[in-house]
């Protein structure tokens, strides 16, 4: 009886506690099924990381991100570059770990049999972008385009039109250009085999997605969470491209070595755009 006394105090004294729930959600993908298979094979690899129970959130729009993040809704939040500056200005959350996208970039396409042949030709033409603050389909091509002297809504028309139709717009010859990026440009390629596409200009890399975690999340938690990223990245990265749409990550890495400073690019191109950055906070 005795023996069996001590037994049950060891095995109780030796237990895990119960682990801490961490909420995670991606600005980005809309609705639980398509979250669970993107993220769910990420869920369980950094729930074996951190030892932490992992919990996915779907949020419906970078407002409702906002909203859950400030309501203390959701710990952990994926954005891209534009809406982290947005977040950052309206909920001031922690840095956890960017998520480098290779060949991300913004770039200026032209149908290669017209009569764009350089970006100074674009002067009094129609230039479409896609989603309104979309990083790498609006506010990354009209930087490229100011980078190279032109003057957003004054030296070109600028439209935001729907990828795939600014592009059915473009074989047809009703806008000169389309602004995309990489990812973008291969799938057009692939879309209409019997029309040639030219790049007319590129912008320097984008800054890379991030992770964020909310304001007055434990110090020891998000701690844990920067050395899970540091120190198990590959694990955490191979679960990551099991999502169809993660594949965007392919040969890229975790930085936790990163500051807000690394982001006043896209708030710089927020100002080509006419958007001031402070009226986030107002």
């Amino acid at each position: 009886m005795f023996r069996t006394v001590l037994t049950v105090t060891s095995l109780l004294l030796t237990a895990p506690a119960f682990a801490e729930t961490i909420r995670f959600a991606v600005t980005d993908i809309d609705g639980m099924e398509t979250m669970q298979q993107e993220f769910g094979a990420f869920e369980a690899a950094l729930e074996e990381a951190t030892g932490y129970d992992v919990e996915l959130l779907a949020v419906s729009s970078r407002t409702a991100a906002v909203e859950a993040i400030n309501q203390k809704q959701v710990d952990l939040i994926l954005t891209g570059p534009a809406e982290y500056v947005v977040i950052k200005a309206l909920t001031n959350p922690e840095i956890v770990a960017a998520w480098q996208r290779p060949n991300y970039f913004a770039q200026i396409v032209a149908l290669a049999k017209s009569d764009i042949r350089s970006v100074k030709d674009l002067k009094g033409k129609r230039v479409t972008f896609g989603a309104v603050g979309s990083t790498s389909q609006h506010l990354g091509p009209a930087q490229v385009l100011t980078d190279l002297g032109l003057v957003y809504g004054n030296d070109y028309q600028p439209e935001i039109i729907n990828r795939n139709v600014a592009v059915e717009a473009l074989v047809r010859g009703d806008v000169a250009a389309v602004g995309m990026n990489e990812t973008h440009l291969r799938s057009i390629r692939e879309a209409f085999p019997d029309q040639a596409f030219t790049v007319l200009a590129r912008g320097r890399d984008l800054p890379n997605d991030v992770l964020v975690a909310r304001a007055g999340i434990d110090a020891a938690m998000l701690a844990n969470l920067r050395d899970a990223f540091q120190t198990k990245g590959e694990t955490l990265m191979s679960a990551i491209l099991q999502g169809d749409d993660n594949k965007k990550y392919q040969g890229g890495f975790f930085l936790t070595d990163i500051s807000d400073a690394d982001y006043d690019y896209v708030r710089s191109m927020y100002a080509t755009v006419g958007v001031d950055t402070e009226q986030f906070i107002q």
